[in-house]
């Protein structure tokens, strides 16, 4: 795997009330109520860290600090560890697919 493989993209859950956030809400005008909220995040760190980290507020994104409520391991795990280039496309491409089938989406 190599030093070069380390990164990861990981998908957090957020509470609902994540909606209330004007920042949030104008970030996806598609949301379908009743849907999941999502934070979707890359790291050079296990995800399960990450996620400890953003929660303790290190580096941490606001909406995760405040809102966030667990790790997604099913939306994310198969794509197992990557180059940073291929982390951060994917990053990317996961919040697009998730807001376009109406998940609300919140993408560093």
């Amino acid at each position: 795997m190599g030093r070069r493989n380390h990164y990861h993209v990981y998908v957090i859950e957020l509470s609902n009330d994540v909606l209330y956030e004007g920042r949030f809400k104008k970030a996806n005008p598609g949301y379908v109520t009743g849907k999941p909220c999502l934070y979707v995040g890359m790291t050079g760190l296990d995800p399960d860290v990450r996620f400890d980290k953003h929660k303790a507020g290190i580096q941490s994104n606001r909406f995760v600090r405040e809102y966030g409520l667990r790790l997604l391991p099913e939306l994310y795990e198969l794509y197992g560890p990557l180059t940073y280039e291929d982390a951060r496309t994917l990053e990317v491409e996961l919040a697009i697919d998730f807001r376009e089938a109406g998940y609300g989406v919140w993408q560093a």
